[in-house]
């Protein structure tokens, strides 16, 4: 057993850094196995010396998001504690920088694990990413953030957010109003996530204009889609014909963004998903990212991760 001091350089450090109610300095001595002990009136981590070492490290990784103003919640202590455990905590340092965008009300979007960044890099990079993880990675609210971004930038004329109208255990037939009206229920995280990147108004006024569409994927059939950026979300429920007929769409100047969870696939039986086929096959094609995410990029209530990680290991 040893222990080590934790060196901070004022009171309001240390307040930072042990978060409201001491969660985050909790968080790592559950991850570490360690304990907070006063020696000589300092705060000071008592435990196994590879431990203590770890969470040292951790700590000190924590503080460079102190001095660089970036925020350090609950989620981002527990992800840098995974990737100390995992022995990647020097990836870390990709997550300090600017912003992937900004919100309607001035507050910065940034990416919470390297993943994220990864998956940011290939949308940046390439004209086709297809982005496949569990729910709560950001797939379509970091290609929404893009999205914008590339507007705002005028690199695009229009964003074309569609999704595949397939019932998840419901039946369409059963909700009121015409079609438009019945699969608005299925397109409700993009409106929530545009309407969160450019503010109500600014929204209304571009969805007014024609320069946001939000479409069931059917309504892409015959279309060449130019000087767009386009995002087909819930990919994992298309079929094959459907995905070969979304990205035949591509046209001069467009970028193409498809998430998707091979996990929370509601195609009927006998029907192969369309996703899982495409990654397959365009993997080895220049212009086109892929990239997995994991439990480990989950970002929403820690639980969720748990969550996730227990279905991704009864699947295997």
């Amino acid at each position: 057993m040893i222990s080590k001091k934790i060196e901070v350089d004022s009171v309001d450090e240390l307040v930072k850094l042990f978060g409201p109610f001491d969660e985050n300095i909790k968080a790592i001595c559950q991850a570490f196995d360690v304990k907070v002990v006063m020696q000589d009136g300092q705060s000071s981590l008592l435990g196994e010396e590879q431990n203590v070492r770890k969470a040292i490290a951790v700590i000190n990784k924590l503080k460079t998001f102190i001095y660089t103003d970036e925020i350090l919640d609950i989620g981002r202590v527990n992800y840098i504690c995974d990737c100390a455990n995992a022995d990647k905590l020097d990836e870390v340092d990709q997550l300090l920088g600017e912003a992937v965008a900004i919100t309607g009300k001035g507050k910065p979007i940034k990416c919470k694990t390297v993943g994220q960044k990864k998956y940011v890099d290939l949308m940046k990079k390439n004209t086709i990413t297809f982005g496949v993880g569990p729910a709560g990675t950001g797939k379509t609210y970091l290609a929404v953030a893009i999205a914008v971004n590339a507007i705002k930038a005028k690199q695009v004329e229009k964003i074309i957010l569609t999704r595949p109208a397939v019932e998840a255990g419901e039946k369409l037939g059963f909700l009121p109003g015409d079609l438009q009206e019945k699969v608005n229920p299925y397109l409700r995280p993009l409106y929530d996530a545009l309407q969160e990147m450019l503010g109500i108004e600014t929204y209304a006024k571009m969805m007014e204009r024609g320069t946001i569409e939000i479409a069931p994927l059917a309504y892409m059939r015959g279309r060449t889609l130019s000087n767009a950026f386009v995002i087909l979300d819930e990919a994992q429920n298309t079929t094959r014909e459907q995905i070969k007929m979304f990205l035949t769409r591509l046209g001069e100047n467009s970028k193409m963004v498809i998430t998707g969870d091979l996990t929370q696939i509601d195609l009927p039986k006998g029907l192969t998903s369309g996703l899982k086929h495409a990654i397959r096959i365009l993997k080895d094609i220049d212009d086109i990212g892929i990239i997995r995410l994991s439990e480990r990029d989950v970002v929403r209530h820690p639980l969720v991760q748990k969550i996730v990680k227990a279905y991704e290991a009864e699947d295997k």
